[in-house]
């Protein structure tokens, strides 16, 4: 995938998501993988969750689009609401059902117990075994924050931390992952793991972003008036790829 990203025009979701995936090219990509995570973000407020319209144009994209043996999931980690509960409530059993896919709680799946120089704060992060060999494609709604400043494609993956390891003691909530500010958790799971693909529903400014998560992420923090180098997790997560790119061509 040569182009970052792309960014246009949003007419509805059935229309626009389809065009937006063949002008990157998704098709040619996921015809690589067997299995392909679809990872919205999903919360008791409606107004932060991922519109289940943007998932089901990206589910049927990638139903007709993937090799006949390469499986579909949707999977969510819900913080502070059992995600069970949310697939639910927001529609994704019904959606699952229609369309033969499998929904994967990624709060109570299978982990494996990840060790890695590049973690800032972790000694070791327990991370969910089924997202380490798949095609994420992270799918989220662009939106300020209190916590993260911006929430996008990479905010999103806060979800991949399981809430059996790291829920409080009496609590639903992640406490675990806050014991520092957010960016450190987000950059310590993202240099485990960054989405191989991202759309981002910014229909509040007009239109639908599709490509690298990194890029988009850095484009939804300039269309909300902020410069992304004062977004403390962009920052964090670009400076870190940037040494290690600088190191493997040995500058």
């Amino acid at each position: 995938m040569v182009v970052k990203g792309a960014s246009i025009k949003f007419i509805s979701y059935q229309e626009t998501v389809p065009k937006i995936l063949e002008l990157m090219k998704l098709s040619h990509e996921i015809k690589k993988y067997d299995r392909i995570i679809i990872k919205p973000h999903l919360s008791e407020d409606s107004e932060l969750s991922t519109p289940i319209s943007l998932v089901e144009a990206t589910v049927k994209f990638c139903l007709t689009q993937k090799n006949p043996i390469t499986e579909i999931f949707i999977a969510e980690g819900a913080d502070g609401t059992p995600t069970e509960d949310l697939f639910e409530s927001l529609g994704y059993k019904k959606l699952a059902e229609n369309y033969n896919v499998s929904l994967i709680d990624l709060n109570n799946t299978e982990t494996e117990e990840i060790v890695s120089p590049d973690f800032m704060k972790f000694e070791t992060i327990h991370y969910p075994k089924i997202l380490l060999n798949s095609f994420i494609i992270s799918l989220s709604k662009s939106a300020e924050h209190d916590e993260t400043l911006i929430s996008a494609s990479l905010t999103n993956m806060l979800g991949a931390f399981p809430s059996s390891h790291y829920k409080g003691f009496f609590s639903r909530n992640k406490n675990k992952i806050r014991k520092w500010p957010i960016k450190y958790s987000l950059h310590d799971i993202l240099r485990i793991k960054i989405p191989d693909f991202a759309i981002i529903d910014h229909s509040s400014q007009g239109t639908i972003m599709a490509g690298l998560p990194l890029e988009l992420d850095k484009q939804v923090a300039k269309s909300l008036g902020k410069d992304w180098r004062n977004v403390p997790y962009i920052k964090l997560l670009d400076e870190a790829l940037l040494t290690e790119k600088k190191e493997e061509i040995g500058i």
